[in-house]
Protein backbone atom coordinates (compact mmCIF):
# COMPACT_ATOMS: atom_id res chain seq x y z
CA UNK A 1 0.00 0.00 0.00
CA UNK A 2 1.56 3.63 -1.17
CA UNK A 3 2.15 5.55 1.74
CA UNK A 4 1.36 9.11 1.12
CA UNK A 5 3.89 11.98 2.04
CA UNK A 6 3.08 15.18 3.50
CA UNK A 7 4.17 18.61 2.18
CA UNK A 8 6.52 19.17 4.77
CA UNK A 9 8.41 16.02 4.76
CA UNK A 10 12.06 16.57 5.07
CA UNK A 11 12.48 15.28 1.26
CA UNK A 12 11.81 18.33 -0.08
CA UNK A 13 14.97 19.76 1.03
CA UNK A 14 17.51 21.07 -1.51
CA UNK A 15 20.79 20.22 -1.54
CA UNK A 16 23.66 22.64 -2.24
CA UNK A 17 27.36 21.43 -3.83
CA UNK A 18 30.14 23.11 -1.99
CA UNK A 19 31.76 26.96 -3.42
CA UNK A 20 34.68 26.15 -2.03
CA UNK A 21 37.38 25.57 -4.70
CA UNK A 22 38.14 22.55 -6.08
CA UNK A 23 39.89 19.90 -3.94
CA UNK A 24 42.40 17.10 -4.92
CA UNK A 25 40.38 14.49 -3.32
CA UNK A 26 37.40 15.15 -5.26
CA UNK A 27 38.76 16.31 -8.83
CA UNK A 28 42.55 15.26 -9.45
CA UNK A 29 42.18 11.60 -9.24
CA UNK A 30 39.69 11.96 -12.10
CA UNK A 31 40.91 11.71 -15.63
CA UNK A 32 40.04 14.23 -17.99
CA UNK A 33 38.65 13.32 -21.06
CA UNK A 34 40.77 15.11 -23.98
CA UNK A 35 44.04 16.41 -22.03
CA UNK A 36 45.48 19.30 -23.43
CA UNK A 37 49.05 19.29 -23.92
CA UNK A 38 49.44 23.06 -23.24
CA UNK A 39 49.08 24.89 -20.46
CA UNK A 40 45.69 26.11 -19.19
CA UNK A 41 45.25 29.79 -21.23
CA UNK A 42 43.88 30.99 -17.93
CA UNK A 43 47.14 30.93 -16.54
CA UNK A 44 48.89 31.59 -19.96
CA UNK A 45 47.54 35.37 -19.55
CA UNK A 46 48.89 36.16 -16.30
CA UNK A 47 52.19 36.56 -15.06
CA UNK A 48 53.96 35.05 -11.77
CA UNK A 49 57.36 33.79 -10.98
CA UNK A 50 55.26 30.47 -10.08
CA UNK A 51 55.41 28.61 -13.38
CA UNK A 52 51.87 26.26 -13.33
CA UNK A 53 51.11 23.61 -16.57
CA UNK A 54 47.29 22.34 -16.34
CA UNK A 55 46.28 19.71 -18.57
CA UNK A 56 42.95 19.71 -19.11
CA UNK A 57 40.91 19.33 -15.36
CA UNK A 58 44.35 18.99 -13.53
CA UNK A 59 44.07 21.45 -10.95
CA UNK A 60 46.64 22.57 -8.71
CA UNK A 61 47.29 20.67 -5.31
CA UNK A 62 46.40 22.77 -2.18
CA UNK A 63 50.20 24.33 -1.68
CA UNK A 64 50.19 25.66 -4.76
CA UNK A 65 47.35 28.47 -5.95
CA UNK A 66 43.82 27.64 -6.62
CA UNK A 67 41.97 28.35 -9.97
CA UNK A 68 39.18 30.12 -7.94
CA UNK A 69 41.51 32.72 -6.65
CA UNK A 70 41.52 34.47 -10.17
CA UNK A 71 38.91 36.40 -12.01
CA UNK A 72 38.09 36.66 -15.48
CA UNK A 73 37.24 39.70 -16.98
CA UNK A 74 35.04 39.88 -19.83
CA UNK A 75 36.60 40.70 -23.01
CA UNK A 76 35.41 44.17 -24.65
CA UNK A 77 36.04 43.02 -27.84
CA UNK A 78 32.52 42.40 -29.14
CA UNK A 79 31.74 38.87 -30.65
CA UNK A 80 30.09 37.58 -33.91
CA UNK A 81 28.46 34.64 -33.13
CA UNK A 82 26.34 31.80 -34.55
CA UNK A 83 23.99 29.84 -32.77
CA UNK A 84 23.31 26.58 -34.78
CA UNK A 85 19.97 25.42 -32.93
CA UNK A 86 17.95 22.59 -32.35
CA UNK A 87 14.40 22.74 -33.42
CA UNK A 88 12.69 20.81 -30.69
CA UNK A 89 13.12 19.33 -27.36
CA UNK A 90 14.72 20.86 -24.05
CA UNK A 91 17.99 22.03 -25.87
CA UNK A 92 16.04 24.51 -27.83
CA UNK A 93 15.36 27.10 -25.09
CA UNK A 94 19.41 27.42 -24.85
CA UNK A 95 19.75 29.01 -27.78
CA UNK A 96 16.72 31.44 -27.48
CA UNK A 97 18.12 32.99 -23.59
CA UNK A 98 21.46 32.85 -24.96
CA UNK A 99 20.40 34.95 -27.96
CA UNK A 100 19.07 37.70 -26.10
CA UNK A 101 21.72 37.49 -23.83
CA UNK A 102 24.73 38.19 -25.86
CA UNK A 103 22.34 40.79 -28.06
CA UNK A 104 21.91 42.99 -24.51
CA UNK A 105 25.58 43.26 -24.10
CA UNK A 106 26.43 44.35 -27.25
CA UNK A 107 27.28 41.31 -29.76
CA UNK A 108 26.17 40.17 -32.87
CA UNK A 109 23.85 37.47 -32.84
CA UNK A 110 22.52 34.88 -35.51
CA UNK A 111 20.79 32.18 -34.56
CA UNK A 112 20.25 29.11 -37.29
CA UNK A 113 17.12 27.02 -36.76
CA UNK A 114 17.24 23.46 -38.17
CA UNK A 115 14.79 22.87 -40.59
CA UNK A 116 12.23 25.14 -42.02
CA UNK A 117 10.44 28.53 -40.99
CA UNK A 118 7.32 27.22 -41.86
CA UNK A 119 7.15 24.14 -40.08
CA UNK A 120 4.46 23.25 -37.37
CA UNK A 121 7.33 22.92 -34.64
CA UNK A 122 8.08 26.71 -35.23
CA UNK A 123 4.28 27.06 -33.68
CA UNK A 124 5.49 26.31 -30.36
CA UNK A 125 8.07 28.25 -27.97
CA UNK A 126 10.44 29.09 -27.82
CA UNK A 127 10.32 29.48 -31.56
CA UNK A 128 6.98 31.54 -31.26
CA UNK A 129 9.06 34.55 -29.67
CA UNK A 130 11.89 34.80 -32.12
CA UNK A 131 10.31 37.85 -32.78
CA UNK A 132 12.11 39.02 -29.46
CA UNK A 133 15.60 38.36 -30.82
CA UNK A 134 15.10 40.17 -33.92
CA UNK A 135 13.89 43.20 -32.18
CA UNK A 136 16.54 43.09 -30.24
CA UNK A 137 18.89 43.41 -32.99
CA UNK A 138 19.22 39.62 -34.17
CA UNK A 139 19.47 37.97 -37.19
CA UNK A 140 17.11 34.33 -37.58
CA UNK A 141 17.63 31.72 -40.26
CA UNK A 142 16.55 28.16 -41.04
CA UNK A 143 17.87 25.50 -42.76
CA UNK A 144 19.53 22.43 -42.65
CA UNK A 145 23.02 22.09 -41.24
CA UNK A 146 24.93 19.93 -43.93
CA UNK A 147 23.71 23.18 -46.62
CA UNK A 148 25.37 25.79 -44.05
CA UNK A 149 27.71 27.44 -45.66
CA UNK A 150 24.83 28.01 -48.43
CA UNK A 151 22.26 29.68 -45.41
CA UNK A 152 24.73 31.66 -43.84
CA UNK A 153 26.10 33.44 -47.63
CA UNK A 154 29.53 34.01 -46.78
CA UNK A 155 29.08 35.26 -43.21
CA UNK A 156 32.04 35.17 -40.94
CA UNK A 157 32.08 34.71 -37.07
CA UNK A 158 34.15 34.38 -33.99
CA UNK A 159 32.34 32.17 -31.94
CA UNK A 160 30.23 28.83 -33.26
CA UNK A 161 27.89 27.17 -30.52
CA UNK A 162 26.31 24.03 -31.78
CA UNK A 163 23.14 23.62 -29.80
CA UNK A 164 21.96 20.69 -32.40
CA UNK A 165 23.62 17.68 -33.18
CA UNK A 166 23.87 14.52 -30.75
CA UNK A 167 26.21 12.66 -32.82
CA UNK A 168 29.58 13.64 -35.33
CA UNK A 169 27.22 13.35 -38.41
CA UNK A 170 24.67 15.81 -37.51
CA UNK A 171 27.59 18.22 -35.61
CA UNK A 172 30.59 17.14 -38.53
CA UNK A 173 29.19 19.60 -41.53
CA UNK A 174 29.11 22.21 -39.15
CA UNK A 175 32.42 22.54 -37.90
CA UNK A 176 34.38 21.42 -40.91
CA UNK A 177 32.73 24.39 -42.45
CA UNK A 178 33.66 26.71 -39.20
CA UNK A 179 36.93 25.51 -39.63
CA UNK A 180 37.19 25.91 -43.49
CA UNK A 181 35.75 29.75 -42.94
CA UNK A 182 38.45 30.49 -40.45
CA UNK A 183 36.08 30.10 -37.20
CA UNK A 184 38.88 30.46 -34.02
CA UNK A 185 35.96 28.84 -31.19
CA UNK A 186 33.84 26.08 -31.83
CA UNK A 187 31.43 25.23 -28.80
CA UNK A 188 29.61 22.40 -28.23
CA UNK A 189 26.11 21.94 -25.96
CA UNK A 190 26.78 18.02 -25.46
CA UNK A 191 24.60 16.39 -22.20
CA UNK A 192 25.41 15.18 -18.89
CA UNK A 193 23.87 12.12 -19.88
CA UNK A 194 27.10 10.49 -21.12
CA UNK A 195 28.15 10.00 -17.81
CA UNK A 196 28.82 6.71 -16.85
CA UNK A 197 26.36 6.37 -13.18
CA UNK A 198 28.57 6.22 -10.13
CA UNK A 199 28.20 5.02 -6.28
CA UNK A 200 30.05 8.84 -5.94
CA UNK A 201 27.56 11.24 -6.69
CA UNK A 202 27.90 13.98 -8.25
CA UNK A 203 29.24 14.15 -11.74
CA UNK A 204 31.95 16.21 -11.81
CA UNK A 205 34.18 17.14 -14.57
CA UNK A 206 36.62 14.53 -16.11
CA UNK A 207 34.38 11.49 -14.68
CA UNK A 208 33.79 8.61 -16.60
CA UNK A 209 31.90 8.80 -19.62
CA UNK A 210 29.96 6.25 -22.39
CA UNK A 211 32.46 5.62 -25.33
CA UNK A 212 29.72 4.95 -27.41
CA UNK A 213 27.59 8.00 -26.72
CA UNK A 214 27.37 9.98 -29.64
CA UNK A 215 28.18 13.27 -27.78
CA UNK A 216 31.44 11.50 -26.28
CA UNK A 217 32.29 11.23 -30.82
CA UNK A 218 31.58 14.89 -31.19
CA UNK A 219 33.70 16.17 -28.39
CA UNK A 220 36.69 13.89 -29.64
CA UNK A 221 36.34 15.35 -33.13
CA UNK A 222 36.44 19.12 -31.91
CA UNK A 223 39.08 18.62 -29.40
CA UNK A 224 41.12 17.17 -32.34
CA UNK A 225 39.87 20.07 -34.86
CA UNK A 226 40.36 23.38 -32.64
CA UNK A 227 42.44 24.89 -30.45
CA UNK A 228 39.59 26.89 -29.06
CA UNK A 229 37.05 24.53 -28.30
CA UNK A 230 34.59 23.76 -25.32
CA UNK A 231 32.02 21.47 -24.57
CA UNK A 232 29.17 21.87 -22.22
CA UNK A 233 27.09 19.50 -20.46
CA UNK A 234 23.55 20.16 -19.58
CA UNK A 235 20.81 18.25 -17.82
CA UNK A 236 17.28 19.03 -16.84
CA UNK A 237 16.26 22.60 -17.07
CA UNK A 238 13.01 25.18 -16.31
CA UNK A 239 12.26 28.74 -17.84
CA UNK A 240 9.91 30.13 -19.91
CA UNK A 241 10.16 28.83 -23.44
CA UNK A 242 10.99 25.52 -22.75
CA UNK A 243 8.40 23.31 -24.67
CA UNK A 244 9.61 20.04 -23.25
CA UNK A 245 7.83 19.01 -19.85
CA UNK A 246 9.74 19.61 -16.06
CA UNK A 247 7.45 21.56 -13.66
CA UNK A 248 4.70 21.11 -16.25
CA UNK A 249 4.38 17.23 -15.75
CA UNK A 250 3.88 18.20 -11.77
CA UNK A 251 2.00 21.41 -12.29
CA UNK A 252 -0.37 18.73 -14.31
CA UNK A 253 -1.53 16.84 -11.47
CA UNK A 254 -1.21 19.22 -9.03
CA UNK A 255 -4.08 21.46 -10.13
CA UNK A 256 -6.75 18.65 -11.09
CA UNK A 257 -5.96 17.25 -7.73
CA UNK A 258 -4.38 14.09 -8.71
CA UNK A 259 -1.82 11.58 -7.04
CA UNK A 260 1.43 12.26 -8.03
CA UNK A 261 3.28 9.14 -8.91
CA UNK A 262 7.22 8.98 -8.46
CA UNK A 263 9.17 5.80 -8.94
CA UNK A 264 11.47 4.59 -6.12
CA UNK A 265 12.19 6.03 -2.92
CA UNK A 266 11.81 10.02 -4.32
CA UNK A 267 14.82 10.27 -2.52
CA UNK A 268 16.89 10.26 -5.86
CA UNK A 269 19.07 13.57 -6.21
CA UNK A 270 18.63 15.53 -9.24
CA UNK A 271 19.85 18.68 -10.93
CA UNK A 272 16.86 21.10 -11.99
CA UNK A 273 18.54 24.48 -13.21
CA UNK A 274 16.86 27.57 -14.91
CA UNK A 275 17.77 28.26 -18.36
CA UNK A 276 19.45 31.95 -17.60
CA UNK A 277 21.85 29.74 -15.53
CA UNK A 278 22.49 28.24 -18.17
CA UNK A 279 22.75 31.04 -20.67
CA UNK A 280 25.22 32.98 -18.25
CA UNK A 281 28.24 30.60 -18.22
CA UNK A 282 27.97 30.25 -21.99
CA UNK A 283 28.18 34.65 -22.02
CA UNK A 284 30.72 33.91 -20.12
CA UNK A 285 32.34 31.65 -21.83
CA UNK A 286 32.25 33.28 -25.21
CA UNK A 287 33.17 36.28 -23.47
CA UNK A 288 36.10 34.92 -22.28
CA UNK A 289 36.99 31.84 -24.96
CA UNK A 290 40.42 31.68 -24.63
CA UNK A 291 39.98 30.86 -20.37
CA UNK A 292 37.11 28.80 -21.83
CA UNK A 293 39.10 26.80 -24.71
CA UNK A 294 40.51 23.36 -24.06
CA UNK A 295 38.01 22.76 -21.58
CA UNK A 296 34.49 20.29 -20.77
CA UNK A 297 31.75 22.03 -18.33
CA UNK A 298 28.93 21.11 -16.76
CA UNK A 299 26.45 23.07 -17.72
CA UNK A 300 24.26 23.21 -14.38
CA UNK A 301 23.19 25.07 -11.53
CA UNK A 302 25.22 24.22 -7.98
CA UNK A 303 22.40 22.48 -5.86
CA UNK A 304 20.44 19.37 -6.29
CA UNK A 305 16.84 18.31 -5.63
CA UNK A 306 15.28 14.84 -4.37
CA UNK A 307 12.07 14.36 -6.74
CA UNK A 308 10.10 14.28 -3.68
CA UNK A 309 11.43 17.65 -3.48
CA UNK A 310 10.36 18.76 -6.73
CA UNK A 311 6.80 17.25 -6.75
CA UNK A 312 6.53 19.33 -3.26
CA UNK A 313 8.06 22.85 -4.91
CA UNK A 314 5.57 22.74 -7.44
CA UNK A 315 2.86 22.30 -4.77
CA UNK A 316 4.17 25.53 -3.09
CA UNK A 317 4.45 27.14 -6.05
CA UNK A 318 0.65 26.22 -7.34
CA UNK A 319 -0.60 27.16 -3.54
CA UNK A 320 -1.94 23.27 -3.64
CA UNK A 321 -2.30 20.44 -1.50
CA UNK A 322 0.02 17.23 -2.71
CA UNK A 323 0.25 13.28 -2.15
CA UNK A 324 2.88 11.54 -3.39
CA UNK A 325 3.29 7.69 -3.91
CA UNK A 326 6.10 6.10 -4.74
CA UNK A 327 6.45 3.23 -7.52
CA UNK A 328 8.39 0.45 -8.65
CA UNK A 329 8.02 0.84 -12.66
CA UNK A 330 9.10 -3.04 -13.12
CA UNK A 331 6.68 -4.42 -10.27
CA UNK A 332 4.02 -2.33 -11.85
CA UNK A 333 4.95 -3.19 -15.87
CA UNK A 334 5.41 0.46 -16.55
CA UNK A 335 8.42 2.11 -18.75
CA UNK A 336 9.67 4.47 -15.93
CA UNK A 337 10.77 6.68 -19.07
CA UNK A 338 7.69 7.31 -19.83
CA UNK A 339 5.77 7.24 -16.67
CA UNK A 340 7.87 10.11 -15.60
CA UNK A 341 9.88 13.23 -16.97
CA UNK A 342 13.21 12.41 -14.82
CA UNK A 343 15.85 9.59 -14.80
CA UNK A 344 15.30 6.79 -11.70
CA UNK A 345 18.52 7.47 -10.28
CA UNK A 346 20.82 9.95 -8.56
CA UNK A 347 21.24 11.98 -11.65
CA UNK A 348 22.91 15.36 -10.49
CA UNK A 349 25.94 17.19 -11.88
CA UNK A 350 27.90 19.95 -10.22
CA UNK A 351 29.27 23.30 -12.19
CA UNK A 352 32.73 23.02 -10.54
CA UNK A 353 34.85 24.06 -13.71
CA UNK A 354 32.32 27.30 -14.64
CA UNK A 355 33.08 28.16 -10.83
CA UNK A 356 37.24 28.04 -11.22
CA UNK A 357 37.53 28.61 -14.37
CA UNK A 358 35.23 31.51 -15.50
CA UNK A 359 33.83 32.73 -12.18
CA UNK A 360 30.39 31.83 -12.75
CA UNK A 361 28.21 32.24 -10.35
CA UNK A 362 24.43 30.48 -10.46
CA UNK A 363 21.01 32.49 -9.58
CA UNK A 364 18.39 29.26 -9.82
CA UNK A 365 16.39 29.42 -6.88
CA UNK A 366 13.80 26.77 -7.59
CA UNK A 367 11.00 27.74 -4.58
CA UNK A 368 10.96 31.52 -6.54
CA UNK A 369 11.14 30.14 -9.82
CA UNK A 370 8.26 27.66 -10.16
CA UNK A 371 5.93 30.48 -8.78
CA UNK A 372 6.79 32.22 -12.27
CA UNK A 373 6.35 29.25 -14.24
CA UNK A 374 3.17 28.16 -12.39
CA UNK A 375 2.07 31.84 -13.21
CA UNK A 376 2.88 31.30 -16.62
CA UNK A 377 1.04 27.55 -16.86
CA UNK A 378 -2.20 29.17 -15.83
CA UNK A 379 -1.58 32.26 -17.95
CA UNK A 380 -1.44 29.90 -21.13
CA UNK A 381 -4.72 27.62 -20.11
CA UNK A 382 -2.87 24.24 -19.53
CA UNK A 383 -4.51 24.03 -16.04
CA UNK A 384 -7.76 23.37 -17.66
CA UNK A 385 -7.29 22.05 -20.85
CA UNK A 386 -8.24 18.05 -21.01
CA UNK A 387 -5.53 15.44 -20.23
CA UNK A 388 -5.76 12.00 -19.98
CA UNK A 389 -4.03 9.99 -17.61
CA UNK A 390 -3.35 6.41 -18.75
CA UNK A 391 0.11 5.80 -17.55
CA UNK A 392 -0.45 7.04 -14.20
CA UNK A 393 -4.14 5.53 -13.84
CA UNK A 394 -2.08 2.11 -14.66
CA UNK A 395 0.25 2.76 -11.49
CA UNK A 396 -2.27 4.01 -9.11
CA UNK A 397 -4.90 1.33 -9.70
CA UNK A 398 -1.73 -1.62 -9.03
CA UNK A 399 -1.49 0.31 -5.66
CA UNK A 400 -4.58 0.22 -5.45
CA UNK A 401 -5.29 3.87 -4.35
CA UNK A 402 -7.64 6.45 -5.76
CA UNK A 403 -6.17 8.88 -9.16
CA UNK A 404 -8.11 11.74 -6.93
CA UNK A 405 -6.08 13.01 -3.45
Amino acid sequence: MATPLSLSSPSSLLFASSTSNLSPPSLSPRLSLFPSSSSSPLFSSLSFSLSISSPLFQFPTAEHVSLSSFTVSASAAKKKVLIVNANSGGHAVIGFYLAKELLGSGHEVTIMTVGEESSDKMKKPPFTRFSEIVSAGGRTVWGDPADIGKVLEGAAFDVVLDNNGKDLDAVRPVADWAKSSGVKYFFFISSAGIYKPTEEPPHVEGDEVKADAGHVGVEKYISENFNGWASFRPQYMVGSGNNKDCEEWFFDRIVRGRRVPIPGSGMQLVNISHVRDLSSMLTLAIENPDAASGNIFNLVSDRAVTLDGMAKLCAQAAGRPIEIVHFDPKAVGVDARKAFPFRNMHFYAEPRAAKDILGWKSTTNLPEDLKERFEEYVKIGRDTKPMQFEIDDKILESLKVPAAV
